[in-house]
């Protein structure tokens, strides 16, 4: 995936007012970071959670897989925030026809909302099983607590905020650890995949894909590259400042590669616990991240328990804001609102009255008969099926010379690119073919 630096921005780059700071590894990480720590929210940890448990070690080797793909796809989102200074919607609305962009938006808010909802009902859920209490309090609180930190939080400590949460993962990779694990057998299973062409295998891979690579976090990479050109004072869009390109594109690489690593390690590890524990006992249906951590008590004991739970909560913290804002963000755009968290609340009103509308409703959703979790795992169907048309729209767009000048995309993130496409197309093309067999 490693492309050259094009020529035109590396001569202007070295033609540059002589050499900058090279900045520290904590300074790097940010959009890619909390954009692939914010992927292994409950909704996914439930996901990952029901993979391990209904097939034990046997869909391990599509976190390995899937790694290099979500690497490219998140790293060309965040191009094109980058070069363009316009998030995924702004530049879809630029390019394409109207009917297209507001029909992407659309399924990707109502996903969202649903994300957002069952996230809200596992944290509940995880905290009553820690400490007892009101369920749907801790909902509407939690809601309450995401909407006031995005809505009044300044971008750069909200931002100092989400990568502190992204510790919250680790808690996964030390339950592995408790727990008995048969290494020489999850070696094989991740090395050689023993693919089953069944609807429920079929559904579950289509799942895991759906949240792994999921059209909420193209928009949000691609949006926070736009907040932190507004935030620095010496950058700006690369259409603008070609000179900057060769420094902010080994950034945006590096972020990616490694909060995409994160996140793909931290799913793994859920897969890798719930099979050691659940699926030897024949627990094979699990259907919320809070139940996996109940599940895990008898059978690995309280601490095993006690961890999961809490990640559980640290988790949703993170990827609510995440969910709320790239809807809000995707809406804005569409419609040609002023948007970003760098904004004072009175400066974007219909972006911040987005994020708390999404918020209330799926807080609303664990308070009506509509059961969020049931629509949960079709939801990340539902996004695995939805990223196709929008992968293949970014694939198009950032191979474009309208769209990024200059800095079209270089034969090896292009490969990379399409062929995440392509996986993603067969696999929700595998879905639909062995539906009801």
């Amino acid at each position: 995936m490693e492309d050259a630096a094009e020529p035109q921005s590396r001569a202007k780059n070295q033609a540059g007012a002589g050499p900058r700071e090279k900045p520290k590894l904590l300074q790097v990480l940010g959009p890619g970071l909390i954009t692939g720590a914010s992927d292994d929210d409950p909704s996914g940890i439930a996901t990952y959670s029901q993979a391990g448990a209904q097939f034990g070690f046997g869909l391990s080797w599509v976190m390995l897989f899937s790694w290099p793909l979500m690497c490219a796809i998140q790293e060309i989102a965040a191009r094109i925030g980058r070069v363009t200074g316009r998030g995924i919607a702004g530049n879809l609305r630029k390019h394409y026809p109207n009917p297209i962009v507001y029909s992407i938006v659309a399924l990707l808010v109502v996903a969202n909302v649903i994300n957002i909802g069952a996230d809200l009902g596992a944290m509940g859920a995880s905290l009553k099983l820690l400490i007892g209490g009101n369920q749907l309090f801790y909902v509407a609180a939690f809601g309450l607590i995401t909407v006031v930190l995005e809505v009044f939080s300044s971008y750069a400590r909200y931002v100092a905020i989400l990568k502190w949460l992204t510790l919250s993962l680790f808690a996964y990779v030390g339950v592995t650890f408790v727990v008995h694990m048969p290494w020489l057998e999850v070696a094989r299973s991740v090395a050689i995949p023993q693919i089953t062409f069944s609807p429920a295998y079929m559904t579950v891979v289509v799942a895991i894909l759906g949240t792994t690579i999921s059209p909420y976090l193209f928009f949000w990479q691609a949006e926070e590259e736009v907040e932190e050109v507004k935030e620095r004072e010496d950058a700006k869009p690369l259409e603008r400042a070609p000179e900057q390109a060769e420094a902010e594109f080994g950034r945006i690489r590096l972020d990616t590669y490694i909060g995409m690593g994160v996140s793909n390690a931290v799913a793994l590890f859920i897969i890798l616990t719930t099979a050691a524990t659940l699926h030897v006992h024949g627990v094979t249906d699990i259907q919320t991240s809070s139940q996996a951590a109940e599940a895990l008590r008898p059978i690995a004991g309280p601490f095993a328990f006690a961890v999961f739970a809490i990640g559980i909560i640290g988790t949703g913290l993170l990827a609510l804001p995440v969910l709320a804002g790239s809807a809000a963000y995707a809406l804005g755009e569409a419609f040609g609102w002023h948007v970003g968290l760098a904004r004072k609340p009175h400066r974007a009103k219909a972006f911040y009255a987005t994020i708390a509308v999404a918020t209330g409703l799926g807080v609303l959703l664990n308070y009506s008969p509509i059961d969020p979790i049931k629509a949960l795992f079709w939801s990340a169907v539902i996004n695995g099926v939805v990223a196709v048309p929008v992968m293949a729209l970014m694939m198009h767009l950032s191979s474009q010379k309208a769209a990024m000048g200059d800095f079209q995309l270089g034969r090896g993130l292009r490969t990379v690119g399409w062929l995440a496409t392509a996986v993603m197309a067969a696999a929700a093309v595998g879905l639909f073919a062995t539906w009801g067999k």
